[in-house]
């Protein structure tokens, strides 16, 4: 489908998404502590919050670290202060890159990714450049399940969409619809996964390798940086050269 992240579905499908180094832990801590300083200590009341436990849960973290992030988001212990940035950029070929971060010094991690998309042959882009191409979904992720089969429940609470990726079956929602439909879909499926994305609203389709590739090592080195949250992109890759990846 040209409007989902298809980048985002063959990582999800390799299971390369940030266990590759070991960071998803740290991630997920900066999110809880944010989470909790924006909205509040109680999940209940705090949607972003509910979800940032239930991604900690998914990653089997203990209590105990996910306690200390949501305490030190709320003033209850002390910490380091992250703030919420967003950067836009560009790749080879025109591809717009949206990066979520979360950082406690704006001006260094600004530079940084400025450095890594200059010297991969990108380029730092004005605010509004890119992001007017990106809508925000909900996505949830289901294994070993028939599309037709998730559909019919999906699409009777809440769900915009459905596609097949091999054995993973991707749901995507209104991001406020998200919580909700995941539980249902929990009673009759494996769900492995459930976030908010941002989705591209039209995508720049790459056929050539050597291209994609480069395309590809931009997005993994943004990606690993340590202050990068999310990294979102239009490029709409031949999965035969994603699966080599």
């Amino acid at each position: 489908m040209s409007g989902h992240n298809k980048f985002a579905n063959i990582k999800h499908r390799k299971g390369a998404q940030d266990a590759k180094k070991g960071k998803i832990f740290t991630k997920i801590i900066k999110e809880l502590t944010i989470a909790a300083k924006t909205g509040g200590g109680d999940p209940n009341g705090n949607p972003r919050l509910r979800l940032a436990i239930e991604k900690a849960r998914e990653a089997n973290m203990p209590k105990d670290n996910m306690e200390k992030a949501i305490k030190r988001g709320t003033g209850e212990l002390e910490g380091i202060n992250y703030e919420e940035a967003v950067y836009e950029g560009y790749a080879l070929a025109g591809v717009a890159i949206l990066i979520d971060s979360l950082t406690d010094n704006k001006n260094r991690t600004t530079g940084e990714i400025r450095s890594i998309l200059t010297k991969n042959g990108g380029a730092m882009a004005e605010a509004g450049a890119v992001a007017w191409n990106f809508e925000r979904q909900g996505m949830i992720v289901i294994q070993n399940a028939k599309e037709d089969d998730v559909m019919e429940v999906a699409l009777e609470n809440g769900g915009d969409d459905v596609e097949q990726d091999e054995d993973m079956v991707f749901v995507y929602c209104n991001p406020e619809s998200l919580m909700s439909l995941t539980e249902e879909l929990k009673k009759k499926f494996e769900v492995t996964s459930s976030e908010i994305t941002k989705s591209p609203k039209t995508t720049i389709k790459i056929e050539d390798k050597e291209t994609a590739e480069k395309i590809l090592r931009i997005i993994d080195l943004i990606d690993d940086h340590d202050d990068v949250q999310k990294v979102y992109s239009n490029a709409d890759i031949d999965p035969a050269i994603l699966d080599e990846a």
